[in-house]
């Protein structure tokens, strides 16, 4: 393979190595959004004062 054929290849790979990772930050979005509902679903389940905890 030659330098040209593999730039090429690289220009090609890059828009879909872009949605790729445009997906991939859209989904740990909604995933911690997730599980922040769920912690806070969870805490009025148990009646625990979620907000006045702190966890460090």
């Amino acid at each position: 393979m030659t330098n040209n054929d593999a730039h090429h290849d690289t220009l090609r790979r890059k828009p879909l190595l872009d949605a790729a990772h445009e997906e991939m930050v859209k989904f740990e979005r909604k995933e911690n959004e997730f599980r922040k509902k769920d912690r806070e679903e969870r805490a009025a389940e148990l009646h625990l004062p979620l907000n006045e905890i702190k966890v460090h």
